[in-house]
C-alpha cells in the first residue's frame, strides 16, 4: 500500500501528500502497528517535520494493517526492560503521542480494526476520528497492570465525560464501533474500508478554508478547553486578532465578494 510518492522516517512511519493534506501512515505490518521505541521516535520526527510544514493543512493517520490502526505500545519490547531502561524509555514513548496531539494543523484518524490502549490514544490525540464498522476500541490498560498513559485518562473524559471515561478505563473493555459510535469515543462511523478514503475526503473539504484560520481556530479551542468562559473568550479573541490582519482574510473576504474560490496565501 506504501507507494513511491512518500518521505519515509525511520522502518515504520510515512508521510504521503495529497496536496495540501498529509497523510501520516502507520506501517509496521508485521507488529500490528504495535509502538515500539523505534516507531515512537519516527512518529515523533514525521510530526515535527510537518509542524514546521506550512503546505500541510490537514493531517490524516492511517494504518497500512489491514486488521488493525494500531494495536498499542509494544509489549514485547517493553517485556525485555530493565526498570532503568523503562525510565529512559517513557520520554521518547511521550514524544510520539504529544507529536500528534501538539500538531498545530486540523487532524483526522482512520481507525479500523483494532485500536486499543496506545492505538486508541494515538486516534484520541487527533481532533476528529473516522472509524469503520470493524473498529475495535479501548483503554484495556489496567488489565497489564498500568494505566493508559499515551493522555487517555486526560483526552478520553475530554471526549465523553469522566463517568463514562472512568468505566471504559476501569473496566478495560472493547468496544465495537457502533458503541464507540454512539459514546463518542469516534466521531464519523463509515461502511467496513472505507475508513481512510472517508478520512481523507474530510480532511480535503477541511483543507479547501484558510490555513490562517485553521491553525488559529485549533489553537483558541486547545487553548481555550477547561477555562471558565470568560477567560476562553479572550484566549478567542488572541487568536481572532491573529487573522484579522492576515492576507487569508484579506483573500476571502475579496473571493466572497468577486463570487470565486480563495487562493490562500497561508500568511
Amino acid at each position: 500500500m506504501m507507494g513511491t510518492d512518500e518521505q519515509r522516517y525511520g522502518e515504520f512511519v510515512g508521510v504521503r501528500r495529497h496536496g495540501h493534506v498529509a497523510e501520516l501512515v502507520l506501517d509496521r505490518p508485521k507488529a500490528m502497528n504495535a509502538v515500539s521505541s523505534e516507531m515512537a521516535r519516527s512518529v515523533a520526527a514525521a510530526c515535527d517535520a510537518l509542524a514546521a510544514d506550512p503546505s500541510a493543512r490537514v493531517v490524516v493517520l492511517t494504518s497500512t494493517h489491514e486488521r488493525a490502526f494500531c494495536v498499542g505500545a509494544d509489549l514485547k519490547e517493553r517485556n525485555s526492560m530493565s526498570d532503568a531502561e523503562l525510565v529512559r524509555q517513557r520520554p521518547t514513548a511521550r514524544a510520539c503521542y504529544t507529536g500528534v496531539l501538539e500538531l498545530p494543523v486540523p487532524t483526522v484518524a482512520a481507525v479500523h480494526g483494532f485500536a486499543l490502549g496506545g492505538g486508541y490514544e494515538l486516534a484520541l490525540a487527533c481532533d476528529l476520528i473516522v472509524a469503520d464498522a470493524t473498529a475495535v476500541v479501548g483503554l484495556p490498560e489496567v488489565s497489564v497492570g498500568v494505566i493508559p498513559g499515551g493522555g487517555g485518562t486526560q483526552l478520553l473524559p475530554r471526549r465523553v465525560g469522566a463517568a463514562r471515561a472512568a468505566e471504559l478505563v476501569f473496566t478495560a473493555r472493547r468496544v465495537e464501533a457502533a458503541e464507540a459510535r454512539e459514546l463518542g469515543m469516534v466521531d464519523v462511523l463509515v461502511d467496513a474500508g472505507e475508513d481512510r478514503t472517508s478520512a481523507l475526503e474530510l480532511a480535503g473539504r477541511i483543507a479547501a478554508n484558510s490555513p490562517v484560520g485553521l491553525r488559529a481556530a485549533k489553537r483558541a479551542m486547545r487553548l481555550g478547553h477547561g477555562l471558565d468562559l470568560r477567560a476562553g473568550l479572550e484566549v478567542e479573541d488572541a487568536a481572532w486578532r491573529s487573522v484579522a490582519f492576515s492576507g487569508d482574510r484579506a483573500e476571502g473576504v475579496a473571493a466572497f465578494n468577486e463570487k470565486r474560490k480563495p487562493e490562500w496565501p497561508g500568511e
